[in-house]
């Protein structure tokens, strides 16, 4: 990167960071006030103290440079200028024997092999086991280029299918994708190298005021995505939201919030202009303000396949860009803290994790549609018409990765922070199913996490594929493609690894002693007229 746009990123975050000191929130409850879970008693048996268990934060910056690829379509788009930086934010949890990493990565999607590196290296500098690390990525549409066609996917196919993928497809970068995996690892260990004992508190907010699902069921039988503002042909909302934001907060033993975890289902597509973390910057920044500049703030995406911050009911005009990353992250950021300011504090024990990788079907175009693709992706775009084009082009690219193989490896994932459990998948998982995972599991915490630990493309309801459904997270593409059956195999298993841990408890406010004193002397006394 070039020296002025470094200086540039320095200038920037550090004007951020006095900004967000100036809102003077930095006030903290006495720490040994807050919660009675896991205290114990000094001596006297009257002065409450908590025990502690312990975790480290850090955070990172992966800002692609100018000039490489924005992710988040099926052509090519790029970065023309810097808004705020994109992150690696790291989390590390340890109860004596186990050590959980949760890792949050401002991008569009992290795939298999990157996962692997960074776990495999994880492993090898910290000592953490590879199960019992999760990285998710916000699915950051304005984000640097390691999503979509990764390098080499398409070395086996022919020349024309290998022109369409790498030329007139979203790309992502090998020297980028090695950058993150270095800055992955390095803020990892900075993480648990920074581990301290601490007290830790849980609890989930509400925010339903800036999320929307964006599939309606419509007058001709059919299911649209974002059939436009208004339509008069819309009958109904096709599927729900998840306004629960979930939050798990951390102290140092002087009272500091060192970091949190938020955990919030909503598409990172308000693009605000430039390179940006998106809607996450404005939520951090929020978040930042209140607990202290020096608060890490970990992002891990819900089920957001199919909710957006659009409202296609909106009688008023929507919000666009700046305005509307500001909108959705502020008000989340506002949420969060909220539910951090009144959380009780103490242990968040025991630490656990589950996971199993199985293969999944993917959905095999007929032949006449292969056969009608490679015709119209021969031609100009111009001709076809974009969409066609597209849409035509894909198709050409998922019969070409069919003939390596039919099957998909899908890891789910289970980690669990004593009564919290976290439970991952690769997929833009709609919010029914993030939903069916939360109503099933026995944690009164459930966070379901989507895009992490690889990227399998859109997940819907089976629903979606009903004669009445359809829609653009139905479409046959390279990227998205698994069974229809996916998303309640995905569910089910989630739910089965749940099903094998044990929730643990929930710190709880210190209750006050019975009355037994004088009231206020300067206010028991009786009106005085003069």
């Amino acid at each position: 990167m070039k020296k002025s746009q470094h200086n540039s990123r320095r200038k920037f975050i550090k004007n951020s960071v006095a900004a967000s000191a100036a809102f003077g929130f930095s006030d903290f409850f006495p720490f040994n006030s807050y919660a009675e879970s896991g205290i114990r008693n000094d001596s006297d048996n009257t002065k409450p103290k908590l025990e502690f268990m312990k975790a480290g934060y850090a955070e990172g910056d992966i800002s692609p440079e100018i000039g490489m690829e924005q992710p988040g379509n099926y052509g090519k788009s790029y970065h023309t200028t810097f808004h705020d930086p994109c992150k690696v934010r790291v989390s590390v949890f340890e109860d004596g024997a186990t050590k959980l990493v949760l890792i949050g990565v401002d991008a569009l999607a992290v795939y298999p092999p990157l996962i692997q590196n960074v776990r495999d290296q994880i492993n090898a500098a910290c000592g953490v086991p590879q199960e019992n690390i999760l990285i998710g990525a916000s699915h950051s549409h304005s984000s640097g280029p390691t999503a979509m066609v990764q390098p080499g996917e398409f070395d086996h196919a022919d020349e024309f299918v290998q022109f369409l993928a790498y030329e007139k497809s979203s790309c992502a970068d090998p020297k980028y994708l090695d950058f993150v995996e270095k800055q992955i690892i390095k803020t990892t260990c900075e993480a648990v190298n920074s581990i301290q004992e601490v007290a830790m508190g849980i609890g989930t907010g509400s925010e339903d005021t800036v999320s929307f699902n964006r599939r309606f069921r419509m007058k001709n039988g059919l299911t649209y995505t974002h059939p436009g503002q208004l339509n008069p042909d819309i009958l109904e909302v096709a599927g729900p939201i998840d306004p629960d934001v979930g939050v798990i907060g951390t102290w140092d033993k002087e009272g500091k919030c060192i970091g949190c975890i938020v955990n919030f289902a909503c598409h990172t597509t308000t693009n605000p202009g430039g390179t940006s973390a998106n809607w996450v910057y404005y939520m951090e920044q929020t978040i930042k303000g209140a607990m202290g500049t020096e608060c890490v703030v970990v992002f891990l995406q819900g089920a957001s396949g199919d909710v957006t911050q659009v409202d296609n009911l909106n009688p008023e005009a929507n919000r666009s860009g700046e305005a509307w990353a500001r909108f959705v992250g502020a008000k989340v950021g506002a949420e969060a803290v909220k539910v951090l300011l009144d959380m009780p504090r103490g242990i968040l024990l025991p630490l656990n994790s589950k996971s199993e990788v199985v293969m999944m079907g993917r959905r095999v175009p007929e032949k006449g549609k292969v056969e009608k693709s490679y015709e119209l992706a021969r031609k100009d775009p111009k001709e076809v018409g974009a969409t066609e084009w597209t849409f035509a082009k894909e198709i050409v690219l998922l019969d070409s990765l069919l003939k390596k193989g039919k099957t998909s490896p899908v890891e789910i994932q289970v980690l669990q922070i004593g009564p919290a459990v976290f439970v991952s998948n690769p997929a833009e998982f709609f919010c029914q199913l993030g939903l069916d995972i939360k109503k099933q599991s026995h944690f009164p915490f459930t966070f379901p996490v989507s895009m992490a630990n690889g990227c399998v493309g859109y997940v819907p309801t089976k629903e979606a594929f009903d004669p009445n459904g359809g829609g653009y997270e139905t479409r046959l593409t390279a990227y998205s493609n698994l069974e229809i059956e996916a998303g309640n195999k995905m569910v089910e298993l989630g739910v089965k690894l749940v099903q094998k841990l044990k929730p643990g408890n929930i710190p709880k406010a210190v209750k006050v002693p019975p009355f037994n004193g004088e009231p206020w002397s300067y206010g028991n006394v009786k009106p005085e007229l003069g």
